[in-house]
């Protein structure tokens, strides 16, 4: 039987990490980086794969954008609703067991989404896949903040982010080596690299313990809290203060990372590229953004430690405004876009390491993965109805314009952030 793992002590070097503090943070990060494998295979695919399963002729017809928009829609609703229901099964059941749930249920769906014959059942297996997507945000975050020194948390933010980038790193480079080869297959077979992270749940299950801090929150109370007590006393306005930033913040990127592939493709396909050049540049340049991301992560982890997580947030969400706002206030072309504006954006995108281990402290132990998972995924709502509302606007106008409104929406985030605590309390 693996030993528990102790309360989070000060540590001032790695070497003071004890063998399961470190199993922990393995877990916790390899969720992370199949996180962002399963995330972004949809969006790469998105516009050929809708046209397929809607026997459409054109990316142009409107019912591709609006069907495309639907499914993402899905994903981000199931995101959230997981996010807050994994997290009651994550304070009920512990931190190990949902996060092997969570896991386990993500990549068996999104393997399923291979086999979808239609627009609707993509659609379904989407949703349900994003339960476990969401889920293991919330679990994850938990585990590492109850396990690892508070001191070390800026840091692990940047880690655990870099974790969802390299994902889509590898998101990007599958696609992309699929496009390459002389006869490329049907896009849906990218779904079946999705079976992949199922084989993480047993090793979880075995080495990866319960630790002290909730066992002993979840041994003492009686009766056990539940999603009502966010919403009563001092809880509620904190509760409704982050999600609301979360909301924000969270619509400006998924409207900024689900439609700037989708103008960049219309911007290649205008000029005339053959569709499997055009998917080849457009990975190329997602990949880009996500390996300037992992240098955003470390800033926003130095910045964290220098200022505190609060006004690190707020100063990353600022950047991310400015870089949204200077892409696509005018038109431009592919190449200034691909190598230059959009990779800034994804530097600001570091913003979001920053909510995983800012969050949960700010919770009590056995509210903690609800709470955390509930504020945070609530803003995955936010954005799948934006999602909606410009894939209903996208035929009929420039992507340039949700692309904006996204950065808008984060300086709404920014300054919304001066009204969240300075500090979490110390787990």
């Amino acid at each position: 039987m693996a030993s528990t793992v102790p309360t989070p002590d000060a540590a001032p070097s790695l070497r003071h990490i004890s063998a399961a503090q470190w199993r922990s943070g393995a877990a916790a990060w390899l969720g992370w980086l199949f996180d962002g494998l399963e995330l972004h295979l949809y969006t790469l695919v998105a516009t050929p794969l809708v046209m397929v399963l809607l026997h459409a002729s054109s990316a142009a017809d409107p019912a591709v954008q609006q069907k495309s928009a639907y499914i993402q829609a899905a994903f981000l609703a199931g995101w959230a609703i997981g996010g807050a229901f994994f997290g009651l099964l994550g304070d009920r059941l512990g931190r190990s067991r949902a996060l092997a749930l969570t896991i386990l249920t993500y990549a068996l769906c999104t393997g399923l989404c291979a086999l979808a014959q239609t627009w609707w059942q993509l659609l379904i297996l989407r949703f349900v896949a994003a339960l476990g997507i969401g889920g293991e945000w919330a679990v994850g975050a938990s585990l590492l903040s109850e396990t690892w020194p508070a001191g070390w948390r800026p840091w692990l933010s940047a880690v655990l982010q870099t974790g969802v980038n390299l994902g889509v790193i590898c998101a990007a480079t599958s696609v992309g080596l699929l496009a390459c080869l002389p006869h490329p297959p049907p896009d849906r077979v990218v779904f079946v690299i999705g079976v992949a992270p199922a084989l993480l749940v047993y090793w979880v299950r075995r080495k990866v313990p319960e630790p002290d801090t909730w066992k002993e929150a979840a041994a003492s109370a009686s009766p056990k809290p539940g999603m009502r007590d966010l919403f009563r006393g001092a809880l509620a306005s904190l509760t409704l203060r982050i999600s609301l930033v979360c909301a924000l913040s969270l619509s400006a990127w998924w409207l900024f990372l689900f439609w700037h592939p989708q103008h960049m493709r219309k911007l290649l396909m205008a000029s005339g590229l053959p569709a499997a050049d055009v998917t080849r540049r457009v990975s190329a340049a997602f990949f880009l953004v996500n390996v300037v991301a992992i240098a955003g992560n470390f800033a926003s982890g130095w910045l964290a430690k220098r200022c505190g997580n609060r006004t690190a947030i707020q100063w990353m969400l600022l950047g991310m405004f400015a870089a949204i706002t200077g892409a696509f206030c005018v038109p431009r072309d592919f190449s200034q876009l691909a190598w230059f504006w959009v990779p800034l954006v994804g530097f600001f995108s570091g913003v979001f390491g920053l909510f995983t281990m800012y969050l949960p402290p700010l919770f009590p132990t056995l509210l903690r993965t609800t709470g955390a998972g509930f504020s945070y995924n609530i803003g995955r709502l936010a954005a799948a109805a934006a999602s909606i509302i410009f894939g209903w606007a996208a035929p009929v106008n420039d992507f340039r314009v949700a692309l904006l409104v996204s950065g808008f929406l984060a300086l709404a985030a920014a300054l919304g952030t001066g009204g969240l605590p300075r500090e979490p309390k110390q787990a």
